[in-house]
């Protein structure tokens, strides 16, 4: 079913209408007509920002990951506590070596 059309050739809920310049609305409708749009507007405004949050988000926490990620890469890549620990079993031994030399 086809909505009607006004001589104009447009159809009667697709006009747009200035309110401030409208005859035949009361002041109380006009308010109405503010409110409606400002409400629509912050609806607009707040999709907007979830999209943008998300996407802050996402960003965010893929480069926690990373970081992460890469930490743990780097810690299992480290070899220099087991270098440290074999120098001071050679040098123990070393000592206990001297110490039998002395002692004998």
């Amino acid at each position: 079913m086809a909505a009607p059309r006004e001589p104009g050739g447009e159809a009667a809920f697709a006009q747009r209408i200035d309110p401030a310049r409208e005859p035949g609305l009361s002041p109380e409708q006009r308010r109405l007509m503010a409110q409606v749009e400002q409400a629509q507007r912050y609806r607009a405004l707040q999709r907007r920002l979830r999209s943008r949050n998300a996407l802050l988000a996402l960003g965010i926490g893929a480069v926690t990951f990373g970081i992460y990620g890469y930490t743990f890469y780097s810690v299992s890549q480290e070899r220099f506590l087991d270098d440290l620990e074999q120098e001071a079993e050679a040098a123990r031994a070393r000592a206990r070596a001297r110490a039998e030399t002395a002692a004998s």
